[in-house]
């Protein structure tokens, strides 16, 4: 696997510049044991690996009563403010899940979480565990800051295999067989697409695999460099005047930027059949083999690499999306939640169970010789494609909200969201964002 690191500049966040809210929907699940006040805290994520990590805290409280663990769960949107604004003014979680890239840099800059390094030359079989490509995701300026605590997770074309067959079509190897299948479908009442607008994050899959196709790896890697200009490369422009057409061919679902991803929405209309295909994450298979369990069983969805571009400069096997999530341990823990996360972190982690929890889950865990265990599980169709996905790419992108620093990822969000909206031209965008780079 051969993952790309991306280096990255961020600003750091100020306490001062930030006004903490702790009032984000969360939910607290059931800990196994007992939880002290001086436990350590944990902020995960509803939905996906949330039951799994609900499952290994439980048993870490059970074993070390001494050195508990507290594990909220919060919808994507609300974490990824709520714990921008935590970080950034000291009081983050003990345990601060994150995606690596800018993000992560601007908490090192503003010294808000501890150098792992040290952690993982005492504990080589913590470092070993990991797919090395995935672990290098965790580190800023060569010292390791966050370790892998997940599953390997490439964006995906999923489709409704029920709906293709309705009307007699193929899964889409170009980008123009994609575009030929949109005036299909609307003409036997099915949206092509299904898109959570609303949320902002699912369109840049968009822009990030139709810039990988049109112009490769490099023309990201110039962005995160901050390369003066370079949101003005030709494949950026030519990916957002793609969007823009499939937009107005009608390719979206009507509505699509009131559709939010925290309610799954986007996958419903997929498995209800409301819409043929839908550009999203590994993460969204598990939504899918819970909330529509027969539509999966069944063989109904299928799945498949995002197109080729006629003329396009990429590798068909570049893929976009998150090697991991990760967790960063808080520097202004106490002393006896820093030791707990760094045990549990050792010890508790990527167990036999946990890591057969996320196969279970329908989840490729990011650890060594595990390919027995996939092929073994009722889901290795999907699981094997996206393992091998991220085995077999020349090269694997990081999702772009989190590869840049946090003001530029927001930027980026909002203008494509006006891109979608066809409020702005592909020009207009990279003007704007050219004057994020920084200088």
């Amino acid at each position: 696997m051969k993952f790309r690191r991306l280096h990255t500049a961020a600003t750091a966040l100020t306490a001062g510049a930030l006004v903490l809210s702790l009032a984000a929907c969360g939910s607290s699940g059931p800990s196994g044991g007992s939880v002290s006040a001086d436990s350590a805290s944990m902020w995960g994520l509803t939905g996906g690996n949330q039951a799994s990590l609900q499952n290994s805290v439980d048993a870490w409280n059970s074993a070390h009563s001494d050195q508990s663990i507290k594990v909220e769960f919060f919808a994507n949107d609300a974490y990824k403010t709520k714990v921008r604004t935590a970080v950034g003014a000291g009081q983050g979680p003990t345990f601060i899940y994150g995606w690596g890239g800018g993000v992560l840099k601007s908490y090192v800059e503003a010294g808000q979480v501890e150098d792992l390094t040290g952690f993982l030359e005492e504990n080589p079989q913590v470092r070993d565990r990991y797919l090395p490509s995935v672990l290098k995701n965790g580190e800023i300026d060569g010292k390791t800051y966050a370790v892998p605590n997940n599953n390997a997770q490439p964006v995906v074309l999923y489709y409704n295999k029920e709906v293709f067959d309705k009307v007699g079509a193929q899964p889409p190897k170009t980008w123009d067989e994609l575009m030929a299948l949109v005036p299909k479908f609307k003409a036997a009442g099915i949206a092509p697409f299904s898109l959570a607008g609303q949320s902002k994050w699912p369109n840049l899959m968009w822009l990030e695999y139709l810039v990988e196709r049109i112009g490769g790896p490099e023309v990201f890697a110039n962005i995160a460099a901050n390369k003066p200009g370079a949101w003005s490369d030709p494949a950026v422009v030519e990916a957002l005047t793609k969007i823009q057409e499939l937009v107005d061919a009608g390719g979206f679902v009507n509505g699509f930027s009131s559709i939010a991803a925290d309610s799954s929405a986007d996958q419903a209309l997929l498995y209800t059949g409301k819409a043929a295909m839908i550009l999203q994450g590994g993460w969204i298979y598990q939504g899918m083999k819970k909330d529509a369990p027969e539509f999966v069983s069944s063989g109904k969805l299928g799945f498949t690499t995002f197109p080729t571009v006629s003329g396009g400069k990429g590798d068909p096997a570049n893929v976009v999306g998150n090697p991991s999530n990760f967790w960063s341990v808080s520097s202004k823990a106490t002393e006896s939640q820093k030791e707990a996360a760094l045990n549990y972190i050792k010890d508790g982690m990527f167990t036999e169970k946990n890591t057969q929890d996320l196969i279970d889950s329908g989840a490729v865990p990011v650890v060594k010789g595990i390919e027995s265990k996939l092929e073994a599980s009722p889901d290795k169709d999907f699981l094997t494609f996206a393992y091998g996905m991220a085995k077999k790419a020349p090269d694997f992108t990081m999702s772009w909200d989190q590869a840049l620093s946090p003001a530029q990822g927001d930027a980026m969000l909002s203008n494509l969201d006006q891109i979608f909206l066809k409020k702005i031209t592909p020009q207009q965008f990279a003007d704007t964002m050219n004057a994020t780079i920084e200088k």
